[in-house]
């Protein structure tokens, strides 16, 4: 299992909530490049300031973007990836309204509507599942 300094403790919880996310642009457009791909990274690393989740760390491809997100209990993935993509769909539009109107031109979008998401953790399944067979 993971160190106890890891977990976080709150007054009904201790918990190692960690999970996996990529946002695809949309029709897979390659447009995470130059000043738009670091501007989208600073949209989100400021959507990030006073949530109840945390991007630890994140990296873009040209036509996609992976993080590793720290969330808490009472917080589902879908409203963490909702308030990530309205967010920053709304403010990359008043930035680069002229490049996006190039690609999008029906509608005012950058992602595409899926996304993939997995938890993950410090210990391998292995290990978790031998450390519950153990307790009995």
């Amino acid at each position: 299992m993971s160190k106890k300094s890891n977990y976080i403790s709150t007054n009904r919880s201790k918990h190692y909530l960690k999970c996996h996310l990529i946002f695809v642009c949309k029709y897979r457009k390659k447009l995470l490049v130059g000043q738009l791909n670091t501007d989208i990274k600073r949209i989100f690393q400021s959507i990030t300031d006073g949530s109840d989740f945390e991007i630890e760390v994140f990296e873009s491809d040209i036509d996609h973007i992976h993080f590793l997100i720290r969330y808490i209990p009472g917080l589902s993935i879908a409203q963490i990836v909702r308030r990530l993509k309205q967010e920053s769909n709304r403010q990359i539009w008043l930035l680069h309204p002229s490049t996006l109107r190039k690609k999008y031109w029906y509608q005012h979008l950058l992602w595409s509507d899926g996304y993939f998401v997995c938890s993950i953790g410090e210990a391998s399944p292995d290990t978790i599942r031998e450390y519950i067979l153990n307790q009995g």
